[in-house]
């Protein structure tokens, strides 16, 4: 059971890069890009619809829109769209990953943030 819920979530993690590809592809139509982009938005986005520490309600959505939403960003799609972008998401998936790229990325994201709280501190003195 917790091996099909692993294979599960691999496969719902793969579609949300799925669907991002299939909101970049200038062949795809625009209405579908909209819905892809709002799915895969949702999807990555940390704030949902019901906050996750309300129990069980709070991981429903997660469990239950974003995987309908893909499936019908993926439904909706042409299918030689869909199989373009499952083919470049294999490959994206299989690119090696740069720790020290990810931690100076942080550190910058991080500097930016301490600057603005810096800067609104400062703000409310005033």
């Amino acid at each position: 059971m917790y091996q099909k819920i692993k294979q599960w979530a691999k496969s719902i993690k793969k579609d949300v890069v799925v669907v991002w590809l299939v909101a970049k592809d200038e062949r795809t139509p625009v209405w579908i890009k909209l819905l892809a982009l709002i799915v895969a938005a949702y999807a990555l986005s940390p704030i949902d619809l019901i906050p996750d520490f309300i129990p069980v309600l709070g991981y429903l959505d997660d469990i239950i829109i974003v995987p309908l939403g893909l499936l019908l960003v993926i439904r909706l799609t042409p299918k030689e769209i869909i199989e373009d972008c499952r083919n470049r998401a294999s490959l994206l998936a299989e690119r090696p990953v740069n720790r020290w790229a990810a931690g100076v990325i942080i550190l910058i994201w991080s500097l930016f943030l301490g600057y603005l709280a810096l800067h609104f501190l400062n703000m409310q003195k005033l």
